[in-house]
């Protein structure tokens, strides 16, 4: 499949819009944000063996490439607009492709973001995604804005997918079918499709004052907030929320895995106690669960109690490439 025959199937897949006057097909493409509007922009590239399984099916890999830059959109509480999509293929195969497309426009389509150009080579399976998106001037959330006294909240069920990855590590969770198990099957899902929370980034410009979106690991992210916003957090291993499906596992390590598992791609945010109302009314509105796990302090880095009060540290805080 010659690179421009490849090119050509995606740029079928793709819808057009106003706001694209050229899309693919040329050296550049050529965006139009409405008047008033500021660009949020971020990257990331998955590679074979160090972000997914080498197994794992294309159709899953697809959405994942594309759901952790939603995820980096959602934590800036921005709406996704534009991205490119570059590819590393070891071969050329068209079924691959095609499944891998389902999966990737799928999530593009739901959250109403075009693909408008990219890259494609030979080479080891490589992915990369730029993201783009718009929300209002001065209306980003930030890392750098926390205040002593927030509250700190998470959403959704950090963990799960660890301990997916953990199983697979053990041999005891195929990630290319389906699980037997009702709960092995719902972590899966979490490793291979997240979810990522743009709606509840958009509900909650105006109330949270920071956010971070959690990918590579709880602890580590949040010390993302405390060292751009220079406060210290204090986070409460009992406040943590546990899935039915996690606790299924039965191993100890669910609480590593909640603290410094990573790849949740979950939202990380802080707010003022006297919006707690008005957070649980914005999650709720985008269909999120939503948990208060600690504050900001004045101080620095992260804190960790465990149930006794006791201070409490993880095997690891989170995941490093050059750790």
């Amino acid at each position: 499949m010659p690179e421009f025959t490849l090119i050509d199937r995606l740029r079928r897949r793709v819808r057009g819009r106003e706001d694209v006057p050229l899309g693919i097909g040329d050296d550049a493409a050529l965006l139009q944000p409405a008047p008033g509007e500021q660009l949020a922009i971020t990257a990331d590239t998955l590679n074979a063996g160090v972000h997914f399984p080498p197994e794992t099916a294309p159709a899953d890999l697809g959405w994942k490439t594309l759901a952790v830059n939603l995820s980096d959109l959602a934590a800036m509480g921005a709406q996704p607009r534009w991205c490119t999509l570059s590819l590393s293929l070891p071969g050329d195969d068209p079924e691959w492709l095609e499944r891998f497309a389902d999966g990737f426009f799928g999530l593009a389509d739901a959250h109403g973001i075009v693909l408008v150009g990219g890259d494609t080579t030979r080479g080891p399976l490589s992915l990369s995604v730029t993201a783009i998106g718009t929300l209002p001037a001065g209306a980003a959330l930030r890392r750098d804005a926390a205040q002593v006294g927030d509250d700190i909240w998470v959403t959704g069920m950090p963990g799960e997918a660890a301990a997916a990855l953990a199983l697979w590590q053990a041999g005891t969770l195929a990630v290319d079918v389906m699980a037997a198990e009702p709960w092995q099957e719902s972590l899966r899902q979490r490793l291979l499709r997240p979810t990522p929370r743009v709606d509840a980034g958009l509900r909650l410009r105006g109330l949270a004052h920071a956010c971070v979106d959690v990918s590579d690991g709880l602890i580590a992210d949040l010390g993302h907030i405390c060292a751009r916003s220079r406060v210290g957090a204090r986070i409460e291993l009992a406040c943590l929320p546990m899935s039915d499906a996690l606790r299924s596992t039965g191993d100890p390590r669910t609480r590593q895995w909640q603290a410094g598992g990573g790849d949740d791609y979950e939202l990380c945010f802080t707010a003022a106690p006297a919006h707690r109302e008005a957070v649980r009314d914005a999650l709720a509105f985008a269909a999120v669960d939503g948990h208060r796990i600690g504050r900001v302090v004045v101080g620095e880095g992260v804190q960790v109690l465990d149930e006794e009060g006791r201070e409490w540290q993880p095997d690891r805080s989170g995941y490093q490439h050059f750790g």
